[in-house]
This record gives C-alpha cells, structure tokens and sequence, in this order.
C-alpha cells in the first residue's frame, strides 16, 4: 500500500521537516524532480555504498585495542591503594599490627607509585606523596604507642 500523497512545504523540502531531513515512516521523499538524488534507503539504515557512521568507527572495540597513535590509559592503581592503605594506617593506628602492615604497604605502593608518575606511566604522583606522608605517619603514631605502652609498663 502506497503511503498517502503529502505535499511538500516548498521546492527540495520535507513535509513536517526541515530542509535534508530524512523523511517519516520510511517514506522515500519527493525525489529527483525537487533536487534529491532519488529515494534512497529507509530511514536510520545506510545505502550500500555508505560506510555506517559516514565510515568511522564509533568507539575503540574494547581497553588494548585503541586507534594508532593513541596513547595508553595511566595506571593510577598504586597511588590510590597506597593512599587508602595510608589513610586505614593513619585512622586504625589503635589496632597496631593492621596499622603498621598498612602503614609499610602504603609507603611501598606509595614510592612505586611516585616512580610510575615520573615516568608518565600515572597522572596521579600528589595522591601517591599523601599515600607515603598517610602510611609514614600510620607508623609513627604506632611507634609511640609503643613508646607510650612500654613507659606506662602496660
């Protein structure tokens, strides 16, 4: 069944469009006599001579299959993990074996990842320096619990 006949706004336009706009319901438009190359494929699906997406690819497939040139994602994993094993370190300093293992953790991942920033492998080096200042400071506040408990004779 044919769609119904509905006349143009004016010379090379859509009814109910604005000039170029791919017509409703997947109706062909008024053709070559108004300016268009001809009826051309449904709406939303491409001709067979157009590529999809005026022949660029949407987005990169997947993390590791990027576009030439492109330059690979920073690896900010050890300034964030030694900044909360620091911040655990600094608050948790009461319960001293937890507090001193994350306090020395935060200040390895802490240099490691401070190495990684000044290579341009992370963006992150302030996050790692606070994961080294938190985890150094967790281990201070042990060690004078540790002062204080062998003064006290606890």
């Amino acid at each position: 069944m044919p769609p119904p006949p509905i006349a143009p706004d004016g010379p090379g336009q859509v009814p109910y469009g604005y000039p170029g706009a791919a017509p409703a319901y997947g109706y062909p438009g008024p053709g070559p006599a108004y300016g268009y190359p001809g009826p051309g494929p449904a709406y939303g699906y491409p001709g067979p001579q157009q590529a999809p997406y005026g022949g660029v690819a949407p987005y990169p497939a997947a993390h590791g299959y990027a576009w030439p040139g492109m330059q690979p994602s920073p690896s900010n994993g050890l300034g964030t993990a030694s900044l909360v094993l620091g911040i655990v370190a600094t608050v948790g300093f009461v319960l001293w074996p937890v507090a001193l293992a994350t306090g020395i953790l935060a200040v390895i991942l802490g240099g490691l990842g401070r190495g990684r920033a000044n290579r341009g492998e992370a963006t992150n080096p302030g996050v790692a320096l606070a994961g080294v200042i938190c985890g150094a400071a967790g281990i201070v506040l042990v060690l004078v619990l540790f002062a204080l408990l062998i003064a006290t004779g606890a």
